[in-house]
């Protein structure tokens, strides 16, 4: 695999663009300079928080490109520019949302203008399509045409025991696993947000996921994609931000060491390079758990992971999918969610830990009958295909993992922590990662 090339200078700092409609929004520099290390959605969404309040920023990244694990490449195989993973957002998520507008980038997202989510059973070839109503008043549950089908109205209400859940509780301990609606929503949700099995993720993580969109009625669960592509969308428009408002980037800086006292952070070491902080310098570091506690041994990170499986299709034609929904959620196969975009067809698999034992071209044998399905395709013919297994895609959101989430300060008075893998009570998400970065910002300018 090729990494995308299109951007990738290793300075990025430029003059005042005349005319920009955002540097109105942008104050004037501060003298003290942030150090944000991880140039992944959450040093990302701390960088642009900081410029556009005026921060001196450095932004280091140890590869030659952003976005971390949400970014696009150009794919020599497929001839193509594909995603890394395939993403889906909710028009509830305020950060992301905060961020694309702070970017300039709201235009980027596309999708149904209501809330539709539909769902395919490969098994019984059963359709059916979610759609909740506008208002907090869910009284789309009341009929048997916009919920999951052969479910009552009264076993959507074990949604609200997420909101009471105990730290050691698990999704399956609050809604059971022997019904419909576990097989047919709360599994397939839980695992997508989660990308935990739901016998073991914590419950609690999924209350501010439904109160945020679902319990706020239909504008806020209006699904959205990536209109072209992760990096157009996350990654392009932030660099160029960031370029204009004079911000220093560079690539292929790896953090090898922190230098810290008792209460400061006095020096950080990169590949062949030392930093030393001024007094009024800060850090936040924005890399995995496993990065940022192998340089801070004393800090108390998630240890283990769970994989996401991604293929993707090139189909001999364009395909769409069933009222041009850029979605469709399948269960009862290998494959949990479809995505397309023109002819390209990527299919998701979260916690698939077991998947991706397999080789590559077993996957995508296994996986192709099931777009085969939801397509009308050939099941024997499958396309050129690309799996990506992202090995260490999020941390493992169990009880015990959860609770070793570190908080975005730490006993060292100018180090910050931005990651999804931090404590902001949301899921390890684009949104957790996007809200962790800003929540990183805020503390640096108190």
């Amino acid at each position: 695999m090729e990494p995308d090339r299109r951007s990738n200078p290793s300075v990025a700092g430029t003059q005042d663009v005349p005319g920009d409609p955002l540097r109105p929004a942008l104050a004037a520099p501060t003298l003290a300079r942030t150090h944000v290390v991880g140039a992944g959605l959450a040093g990302l969404a701390a960088a642009v928080s900081l410029a556009r309040h005026g921060h001196a920023v450095t932004l280091y990244e140890a590869s030659g490109q952003a976005g971390g694990r949400c970014r696009s490449y150009v794919d020599a195989k497929l001839a193509c520019t594909i995603d890394n993973g395939n993403h889906l957002l909710l028009s509830g998520n305020q950060a992301a949302m905060r961020y694309l507008a702070d970017i300039g980038a709201s235009q980027e997202l596309s999708g149904p203008p209501s809330a539709r989510f539909p769902f395919l059973d490969l098994a019984t070839g059963q359709r059916w399509c979610l759609r909740p109503n506008g208002g907090p008043l869910p009284w789309w549950l009341l009929s048997s045409g916009r919920r999951v089908p052969d479910t009552t109205i009264w076993s959507y209400l074990s949604a609200l025991r997420f909101a009471t859940a105990g730290r050691e509780r698990t999704v399956t301990d609050c809604v059971g696993e022997d019904t419909i609606l576990f097989k047919r929503f709360w599994e397939p949700l839980a695992v997508a947000v989660l990308n935990t099995p739901a016998q073991t993720g914590a419950a609690r993580l999924l209350w501010p996921v439904f109160r945020d969109t679902f319990a706020k009625g239909e504008a806020a669960c209006r699904p959205r994609v990536a209109k072209k592509g992760l990096s157009d969308t996350f990654v392009e428009p932030a660099l160029a931000l960031l370029r204009r408002s004079g911000v220093t980037v560079r690539f292929g800086c790896r953090l090898s060491q922190v230098e810290r006292d008792a209460d400061r952070v006095r020096t950080l070491n990169f590949s062949g390079e030392s930093v030393p902080l001024d007094a009024g310098d800060r850090v936040v570091i924005a890399l995995p758990p496993a990065a940022a506690g192998g340089l801070l041994p004393a800090l108390d990170v998630p240890k283990t992971s769970h994989v996401i499986v991604n293929a993707h299709f090139v189909l001999d034609e364009p395909a769409a999918l069933p009222a041009k929904s850029p979605f469709l959620g399948l269960i009862g196969g290998t494959a949990q969610w479809l995505f397309v975009r023109g002819s390209v067809a990527s299919i998701t698999i979260s916690a698939g830990d077991a998947v991706a034992e397999g080789s590559a071209d077993e996957i995508a044998r296994a996986t192709w009958r099931d777009v085969a399905v939801a397509l009308d395709r050939d099941p024997r013919t499958v396309p050129t295909c690309r799996v990506i297994k992202e090995r260490r895609a999020t941390f493992a959101q169990i009880p015990a993992e959860v609770r070793r989430r570190p908080t975005t300060r730490t006993e060292w008075a100018n180090l910050f922590l931005a990651g999804d893998w931090i404590d902001t009570g949301l899921p390890a998400t684009i949104e957790g990662a996007i809200l962790s970065g800003y929540t990183a910002a805020s503390a640096v300018m108190r």
